[in-house]
């Protein structure tokens, strides 16, 4: 009797422009005792939307077991241009008996009526090879730790999975100093095997790993590859890496160089864009990847992803020719924690003189904008690093712009590909309409006018068009200035489809503009006979220019507005500015009047706007055009700084504080800290270290947490302890805190201060801004006025306390003013002075007149705090203390 299985059936869609699917996926497996007939992947069990672009999806199908699988046929019923699909693999996994098998079924194709060779149904067949890995270990390499190395093989049709070099008997230790290891390893079938990739993890007490060479041989075609590697992986030696790549070395093949890309990464100039969290990067080309790296060492001093700085590392890997894309991301978790990353930039070497763009303009953080802590970025194309040193050339000098366009190759039974290309500059616009026939042209114009070229659209297909084209590159040279940008458009144009795309211009040291995705909102109103079905577009004017004519429907596709509905349409243009207008155009065939009430136009991402185009009237009523425009100003507009996700979690006040400091006296003084928040403030609590160990702080019910302050307990320090890193981590809510600490001292340059405070950096808000008081103390003119006894005042204001201060006088004479002066975070509106002394020396008591404080440099705003009384052990009600307000 045969059992009933279950197949767990990975999907994994690539990750080429257009790979996703939105329509029916159907599945057969045959085995060698059978098959399980066509079955419609449903419901993915571990994304809400399926076959998304580099995704995996899991489905499960029961069968009755199918013996050892040996083919896949996968098919779709999606039939209209534009409706291919990339299939990368499928993998399958399922347990017979006590044995878990996977088996991989490579396809790494299109299956589409318009692209590759038209198929919507493959039968996809099982493909292994099986390798023999031989690893030498050098012998100075330290005796091996129970740490984990893997291996990643690429091939010209793919790559391996993480392949993990264990011990292939039980009790065998590997990598020993001279030793040679040797491993069966099983891979789908990658093909043609380029590079390698190794990797060790970072275990406490791993001193790294000698790596003399690496050989493969593929055991059924005999293949043979050696990898002269040499080299140290890690974070102590050589390059400091775990990681490391090798290019093939066999005499059928050229081998590949091996690169040190920089990576400079460009954080934002906002409230809380720096992170503490750890970041990693994976760099993609048109030559496989560069795996998962973190970037530990910048090459920029100073602490790395602070606010307004850009970090450089080195990510060294086999070429990968053109690079297409990177996904970045942190291990930051919690409100606070993540990052505002404006771009990533990369070089293919320290010599280069041109860099890729990717520009994101966002917030990695589980709580801020997409509320996601890693992204995807496609590059926009390559910039010169530096400006053309020409001084005696402007940008409005005589010269030509030299236009090189590549894309796929044209069938030449087809007619030409027409298109248009304009240029905008901050003076006006040019449209220049391009036949293509083939898979280069190269254009040339002066594009005189038009002032400072800042963005470059494409629009089209404006013919009839049989086979789907993709612009693939736009290289433009100005003969004149020598400006150089290369424009990475990878764009299909498909049948029946009206495409704009655009992309802003590449300048040497000019941020470029964000490429923005608009989300658009068609309100149709809530009449009778409101709805209609027809053909319409709308095109979006801003202060910097316009979108384009953007059509909402495909051609020859009428779409239907129906009665009291909303319509979500997505489009992607280079920042717009602010909005002031959109034109909508609409065509009915059965003479449709629709009813339009309003268009709400939200930018998703940048920064986070929304704008309302009021209409509340008919188009198209009466009229006998071809297409009714209609022009909508902007009625209102409304800003979220920054939207947030709601935390769930309730905090009980229990925080983890990380503290560095340096230039520590060696008999380490006693030093307490006090929590400020916007409802009150925390116990004084002591400072566990100061070298960057996390210590438990119970703050309390205070609210948001505004600043710390530290205060010396004992006398005053010989100089200041510099203060390098300070961070406060909620363990319920996981919100992380950051401070300002660049240049900082605690308790002053030359120690002669008893508090220092910081304000905490908020991404949400402005941190309290620092503030000098200047304070005067009038001593009263009575006889015996005067004191020598230390002074200590405390001020009160609406955001808090200064903690208790020593003045730094050390003599108040009768009648004499003493003035000091305290620096503080900003404490408000002034309610009160508690001041004291501590009655040492002869003769301590003290008449106090008043205390004045103002804010230094300002003559403004003063606050006068009136005594006239004695503070004194011996007169009066013998009190040393006095809360004046």
């Amino acid at each position: 009797l045969l059992l009933v299985l279950v197949y767990e059936i990975h999907v994994y869609t690539g990750a080429k422009l257009g790979a996703e699917a939105d329509f029916n996926v159907y599945i057969n497996l045959i085995g060698t005792r059978g098959d399980a007939g066509k079955r419609k992947l449903h419901r993915s069990k571990n994304n809400n939307v399926k076959f998304q672009h580099g995704q995996m999806d899991i489905f499960f199908v029961k069968a009755v077991s199918l013996g050892d699988l040996e083919k896949v046929l996968i098919s779709h019923d999606g039939a209209a241009p534009g409706n291919g699909w990339f299939l990368d693999k499928i993998v399958i996994k399922y347990k017979e008996g006590k044995e878990v098998l996977e088996v991989v079924f490579p396809c790494n194709r299109w299956l589409d009526e318009y692209q590759d060779d038209g198929k919507t149904q493959r039968e996809l067949t099982a493909r292994t090879q099986q390798w023999r890995v031989q690893v030498n270990t050098d012998g100075d390499s330290p005796e091996p730790l129970d740490c984990k190395r893997t291996l990643v093989i690429y091939g010209s049709k793919g790559k391996s999975d993480k392949i993990l070099l264990s011990p292939q008997r039980s009790g065998h230790v590997c990598f020993l100093p001279r030793a040679m290891d040797e491993f069966i390893v099983e891979t789908g079938d990658v093909g043609d095997v380029y590079k390698i990739r190794v990797s060790c993890d970072d275990v406490p007490g791993f001193e790294g790993w000698h790596l003399k060479s690496f050989h493969l041989e593929e055991l059924h075609a005999k293949q043979k590859l050696n990898f002269d590697c040499n080299c140290w992986l890690s974070i102590s030696k050589e390059d400091k890496e775990l990681v490391k790549e090798f290019p093939a070395v066999s005499e059928d093949q050229e081998t590949l160089p091996v690169h040190k890309y920089v990576v400079f990464v460009h954080t934002g100039d906002f409230w809380g864009a720096e992170t503490f969290a750890n970041v990693y990067i994976t760099l993609y080309g048109t030559r496989g990847d560069t795996g998962v790296r973190k970037l530990h060492t910048s090459l920029t001093p100073g602490r790395k992803f602070q606010r307004n700085k850009v970090d450089s590392f080195l990510v060294e890997a086999v070429s990968l020719g053109h690079l297409q894309k990177v996904v970045i991301g942190h291990d930051g978790e919690g409100y606070g924690a993540g990052m505002y990353l404006k771009m990533v930039t990369v070089r293919e070497s320290q010599d280069s003189d041109k860099e890729w763009v990717f520009p994101w303009w966002n917030w990695l953080d589980t709580h801020l904008g997409l509320c996601e802590t890693v992204c995807e970025i496609v590059t926009v194309g390559k910039r010169l690093i530096s400006c053309p040193k020409l001084p005696e050339i402007n940008m409005q000098s005589s010269g030509l712009w030299i236009m090189d366009i590549t894309g796929s190759d044209l069938s030449n039974e087809g007619d030409p590909l027409h298109l248009s290309f304009i240029f905008y500059g901050n003076l006006n616009h040019k449209k220049l309409p391009l036949q293509v026939t083939g898979k280069a042209i190269q254009i040339k114009d002066e594009l005189a006018d038009i002032g400072s070229l800042y963005k470059v659209q494409v629009t089209g297909p404006h013919s009839e068009l049989k086979q789907p084209w993709r612009l693939d590159l736009l290289h433009m040279k100005h003969t004149g200035t020598k400006e150089e940008m290369y424009l990475a458009f990878d764009c299909l144009f498909n049948p029946n489809e009206d495409k704009c795309v655009e992309l802003p211009a590449l300048y040497a040291d000019q941020e470029p503009l964000p490429v923005v995705e608009y989300s658009i909102h068609l309100h149709t109103g809530d009449l009778k006979k409101a709805d209609a079905t027809g053909e319409a577009y709308l095109c979006i004017q801003g202060e910097k220019s316009d979108s384009g004519k953007r059509w909402l429907n495909s051609r020859n596709s009428p779409i239907t507005f129906a009665r009291g509905q909303v319509d979500v349409f997505k489009i992607r243009a280079v920042y717009l500015g602010k909005m002031n207008k959109v034109l909508v155009g609409f065509k009915s065939p059965k003479k449709d009047e629709w009813f339009l009430e309003k268009i709400v136009i939200k930018e998703v991402s940048y920064p986070f706007s929304s704008h309302v185009f009021a209409h509340n009237d008919w188009i198209n009523k009466c009229s006998k055009k071809d297409f009714v425009e209609v022009v909508i100003p902007l009625k209102e507009m409304s800003v979220t700084s920054l939207p947030t996700k709601q935390i769930d979690t309730k905090s009980r006040g229990r925080w983890q504080m990380w503290v560095h400091c340096t230039q520590v006296p060696e008999d380490v003084p006693d030093i307490q800290v006090v929590v400020f928040g916007r409802k009150g403030k925390s116990p004084a609590q002591k400072v566990q270290n100061l070298n960057d160990n996390p210590f438990l702080l119970t703050v309390g019910d205070i609210g948001d947490i505004t600043k710390v302050s530290f205060v010396l307990s004992s006398p005053c320090l010989q100089r200041g302890i510099k203060l390098h890193k300070l961070r406060l981590k909620d363990l319920d809510t996981k919100q992380d805190l950051g401070f300002f600490t660049e240049a900082q001292c605690l308790f002053g340059e030359d120690g002669s201060e008893t508090v220092t405070e910081l304000a905490a950096v908020r991404p949400d808000k402005a941190p309290l801004r620092e503030v000098l008081y200047s304070v005067s103390v009038h001593t009263g003119t009575l006889p015996a006025s005067g004191t020598d006894a230390d002074i200590f005042i405390t001020i009160f204001g609406e955001q808090g306390d200064s903690c208790k201060r020593r003045l730094n006088h050390s003599h108040f004479e009768r009648g004499q003013v003493s003035i000091s002066e305290m620096r503080a975070v900003d404490l408000g509106q002034l309610s009160q002075v508690l001041v004291e002394h501590n009655n040492v020396g002869y003769g301590a008591g003290w008449y106090l007149d008043r205390i004045v404080i103002h804010e230094s440099g300002k003559t403004d705003g003063q606050y006068a705090f009136l005594c006239q009384q004695w503070l004194d052990s011996g007169v009066g009600d013998a009190r040393m203390e006095r809360m004046l307000r």
